[in-house]
């Protein structure tokens, strides 16, 4: 496949403050890419940069076969973009909003085609103000797509949203693929990062620090195991210090301990030992196979949404 995004060299600073480091990466035409980083890696600042909404220090592009400094109205002409908070006229209904929207292309797909696209056929009439969190951000992708753009900019499209209503932009996400849109993702929830990514790259600190897919980078984690529980309320730093000279791999997520475990059997044994001779009940204990959160935590030390 063809590069639909080629970015070489990419950097943004603000004073002292590297943003964007000398990012270099790639994006296949019709692929579901997906940049991920803890708040502060720099990834917003990189999607902005594509978007035309910030200009990069130094760096090439190339979108689409179009090369330049920065995103020219060329390239911005072929793009759409669901902002992480789009704001709209509360007062205008569905069908109003996407004439709106339509009025800035020279083209555009049908209006009632994107509605029903978007599954708001039912909503068409009602006001911007009485849609539901997830019917705001289907019709925020469906006026992305009047302009029947080849590549998608989503910025955190699903946070804030209840798991029905993800798992329905995740459907509409998985349409869009089959119809070999490319599409640009940014994600706080690791199971959407995994459903839907055929290619990850990880940001910390403004570089790159992994790349691969789901599957490549849970394995290159090289753990097979993971035992997890419920940080006990007594717990306190010493007896975590403690437990880490035991397990190296082991680590503080939120509320619970993530420990990284080669052979479960002998691992389990000492843990409990160390249990018991503490006086620490292990409560919600569960063994599972590692996923991206391990990988984040193992790559920077922190989750995803630190």
């Amino acid at each position: 496949m063809e590069n639909a995004i080629l970015v070489e060299d990419l950097q943004k600073y603000y004073g002292p403050v590297k943003a964007v480091d000398g990012v270099s990466f790639k994006v296949l035409q019709g692929e579901v890419f997906t940049l991920l980083g803890p708040n502060g890696a720099g990834k917003t600042t990189i999607i902005e940069i594509l978007e035309g909404l910030k200009e990069p220090d130094k760096g090439k592009l190339t979108v689409l076969g179009i090369k330049s400094n920065k995103i020219t109205p060329a390239m911005k002409d072929r793009m759409g973009v669901v902002l992480q908070d789009t704001r709209l006229m509360e007062r205008l209904t569905v069908e109003e909003t996407f004439k709106l929207f339509a009025s800035f292309f020279s083209q555009t797909l049908p209006i009632n085609q994107m509605i029903n696209k978007v599954a708001l056929e039912e909503k068409a009439k009602a006001r911007v103000e009485n849609l539901s969190g997830g019917q705001r951000q289907r019709l925020a992708i469906g006026l992305a797509l009047l302009n029947n753009p080849d590549i998608i900019f989503m910025d955190e499209p699903t946070t804030g949203l209840d798991p029905q209503a993800r798992r329905n932009i995740w459907d509409l996400i998985e349409e869009l693929k089959e119809e070999k849109k490319t599409i640009f993702l940014t994600t706080h929830y690791m199971e959407e990062a995994e459903k839907l990514s055929d290619y990850i790259y990880i940001m910390d600190h403004g570089q790159i620090i992994a790349q691969g897919t789901p599957a490549e980078l849970v394995e290159g984690l090289d753990q097979d195991n993971v035992i997890e529980f419920s940080l006990d309320s007594s717990m306190g730093t010493k007896d975590l210090e403690e437990l880490e000279e035991i397990f190296p791999e082991c680590f503080l997520q939120d509320d619970r301990v993530n420990i990284y475990v080669k052979e479960m059997a002998s691992s389990f044994s000492r843990l409990l030992a160390w249990a018991e001779e503490k006086g620490f009940s292990l409560e919600n204990l569960m063994f599972r196979r590692p996923n991206l959160e391990d990988v984040f935590l193992d790559l920077t030390g922190k989750g995803l949404r630190d």
